[in-house]
């Protein structure tokens, strides 16, 4: 659809599209009448989503995981202080990544060894053996750990006991090295023997609705706490809420205390002698970490330097009041390469608090910030037009760095399951203070896309949607990233009345609600005509697709969930609890049968966006006041529960379309050139490296 006049005519149209749609209660019998069904537009029909034209996306599937290359497209084109700034930095990211594998699961790092030490010296085991430990070992590296990186579901071995102590026993025969364990190797199988073979076994690592009689902590098999349960946090004050663990020792003849171990380096005092600070958890990881930050900083700009600086200084004493300030630096900075390396991210946390180890290593895609850009300028007409009470609007808008960006290398948190788009930091009153950055991840999106192609679309749409979706997903994709990102993560303010961090008032509903609140906040302002006014969109209609892609996620995402009748990620949550709040509040959505299948049909645009609304004013007035109850009462309504019928369903379907579960990256091998004279004289990314050897690489830096 071409318009005149995008200023005057957009919000017209927008309006018509919108009116049309309303009152329009279509059936499995005239489904037509959708609203995408009655839009109009010139279409490309030969828009597939294919790959690019030589170059290869998918490389295989792992137990449902779309294994995608990521290409690093432009990095040739950056200065070689830059490259070499971006080296270092992916050197850093990878030197912490044991912590992430460790925080998954107790025995992480001990498995991984086992399985990197048979697929490294694999000559005389038993064919089909060896294909299962690697396939196991594959999904192992995706997920960093025993454990699904999104459904927190644990995979269980494909392998028998037997072939693998016999493994095992030709590895070491062939040189592999199982030194360095606590306990003879016969011992340790017996101890991974549960989780690896019994379902019942810690099935969960993260456990945020353990029913009435379980314990949020003691039910998640993760290895944020230990011997811990919600009950003995009572009293403590947590020094280190993101980088420590916390346990539970029990010394003879003395009584059981709670203590926190955290993460840290440690330092000496002038003399290298005494410790001044005491060595924490994984510390000499961390002190690669440190090594390979320091040899960064002279490639770095001016205000990155002190960015560097302060984290280098965290690392070393674990002061969260430096993180804060490293955190508060990088928000002043938008340079060319940059890292998001720490404690980041709490999804792992069953009480949202302790930051999971990653390291994000990215450089500006120069191409696609401008909508990035556009959308942060214009951060406050979206916070005066959001539908929440004045009293928790931002009044001093701080207008956020957003920027697209192209990943080099994600690790932990981070990776190989990279996020499409990034808002920090996390804590509110930096936010509120400081402002926030946003980063769209384009070639992640890209490579995403390019890989899954159409096969979703085509089973889970209309016919009559499908030339409309694809006409604008792109734009709509990169619009909605960016609203949920820049406006969504970065609007809104606490209360005056509540005393803490809304992350901690809220307990284990605070990352399901965050992130349906920017989610809400992307789908309230997505019909906005000023997105066609800045170019963000390109016509009115393109909202429509994004209300109805959205609600259509939410039944494509069934098919992740394959045992159960419950969504345990909160990103899966929050989609959920929108989708069935507009279902259960309003007209705007026809579940329809069509040929004995069921789709979810968009019939009425205004009433979805009215619902949405309303349900978004009340997530906000929840997180501004720290209502835990009500955010657990509208999270066990909405949020968690689903019809494993129609899971099973969905499913089916999705196998026969060939559409996988989830999507996870292989990042290109980043290499130090040297000239003649031993000084770097480049750094270029090679494709050559498959996916086993730079895990297995990768595994070895670690130790």
């Amino acid at each position: 659809m071409t318009y005149m006049n995008p200023k005057v005519l957009a919000a017209s149209a927008m309006l018509l599209l919108f009116s049309a749609a309303a009152g329009c209660k279509s059936g499995p019998e005239t489904p037509a009448l959708t609203v995408l069904g009655s839009v109009t537009v010139a279409v490309d029909k030969g828009a597939g989503g294919k790959q690019a034209e030589g170059r290869e996306y998918f490389i295989e599937e792992v137990n449902g995981i779309a294994l995608v290359q990521l290409y690093a497209d432009g990095f040739d084109e950056l200065a070689l202080k830059e490259k070499l700034l971006a080296y270092y930095l992916y050197k850093a990211s990878v030197a912490g990544r044991d912590i992430a594998f460790d925080q998954k699961h107790r025995y992480a790092i001990t498995m991984r060894k086992l399985l990197g030490q048979i697929l490294s010296h694999p000559l005389g085991i038993a064919e089909e053996a060896e294909a299962a430990i690697r396939t196991y070992t594959k999904f192992f590296w995706l997920n960093n750990g025993p454990y699904s990186e999104r459904n927190k579901t644990k995979l269980l071995a494909p392998f028998t006991r037997t072939e693998f102590a016999e493994a095992l026993g030709v590895a070491r025969a062939n040189g592999a090295e199982f030194g360095g364990f606590t306990v003879p190797l016969h011992v340790l199988l017996s101890q991974l023997d549960g989780l690896l073979w019994d379902p019942q076994f810690e099935p969960l690592a993260t456990n945020k609705n353990p029913g009435p009689d379980g314990d949020i902590l003691r039910d998640s098999a993760n290895n944020l706490y230990e011997g811990v349960t919600v009950a003995d946090l009572q009293g403590l004050e947590e020094q280190y809420p993101l980088n420590s663990r916390v346990a539970k020792q029990c010394p003879a003849r003395k009584p059981c205390t709670v203590v926190e171990e955290v993460y840290r380096v440690g330092r000496k005092d002038e003399k290298g002698r005494k410790w001044v600070i005491e060595p924490g958890l994984y510390a000499a990881q961390l002190a690669g970490v440190v090594e390979n930050l320091e040899k960064a900083i002279p490639y770095a700009e001016d205000g990155q330097a002190e960015y560097l600086r302060k984290l280098i200084e965290f690392f070393i004493t674990g002061d969260p009041k430096l993180f804060d300030e490293a955190s508060i630096a990088w928000l002043k900075q938008d340079p060319a390469v940059d890292v998001i390396i720490g404690f980041i991210e709490t999804y792992k946390d069953a009480r949202g608090q302790k930051g999971e180890w990653e390291g994000l290593v990215y450089y500006t895609d120069r191409n696609l910030t401008g909508t990035m850009k556009s959308i942060a300028d214009n951060a406050a007409y979206f916070e005066e037009r959001a539908p929440w009470a004045d009293q928790y609007k931002k009044k001093d808008i701080r207008v956020p760095v957003a920027t697209a960006i192209n990943v080099l290398v994600g690790v932990g948190g981070a990776g190989p399951s990279i996020p499409l788009g990034i808002n920090l930091p996390n804590a509110q009153w930096i936010r509120e203070q400081h402002g926030s950055r946003s980063v769209l991840l384009s070639n992640v999106l890209a490579a995403a896309r390019a890989a899954v192609s159409d096969k979703a679309l085509l089973e889970f749409a209309l016919p009559e949607e499908v030339p409309v979706v694809r006409h604008h997903r792109e734009a709509v994709g990169r619009a909605m990233v960016a609203l949920h990102e820049v406006v969504g993560h970065g609007s809104g303010k606490a209360g005056d009345s509540l005393a803490v961090d809304p992350s901690e008032a809220l307990q284990e509903t605070y990352s399901t609600l965050e992130e349906a609140r920017a989610e809400l906040v992307a789908l309230y302002h997505v019909s906005d005509p000023k997105l066609v006014e800045i170019g963000a969109l390109s016509g009115a209609d393109a909202a429509l697709v994004a209300y109805a892609d959205y609600i259509r996620n939410d039944l494509l995402q069934l098919r992740r969930v394959k045992v159960g009748s419950r969504f345990e990620d909160d990103h899966m949550r929050a989609i959920h609890l929108i989708v069935q709040y507009i279902l259960g509040n309003s007209q705007a959505v026809k579940v329809m049968q069509v040929d004995g299948k069921t789709y979810y049909a968009l019939v009425d645009a205004d009433a979805a966006r009215k619902a949405v609304g309303t349900l978004l004013s009340e997530v906000m007035r929840i997180k501004a006041e720290g209502d835990v109850d009500s955010a657990r009462a509208l999270v066990a309504r909405y949020a968690i529960d689903f019809d494993p019928a129609l899971r099973d369903e969905v499913v089916k379907r999705a196998a026969a379309a060939g559409v996988p579960d989830f999507v996870a990256f292989h990042v290109p091998d980043v290499k130090l050139v040297l000239g003649d004279d031993g000084v770097p004289s480049d750094v270029v990314v090679d494709y050559s490296k498959d996916f086993l050897t730079t895990m297995l690489e990768w595994d070895l830096m670690g130790r």
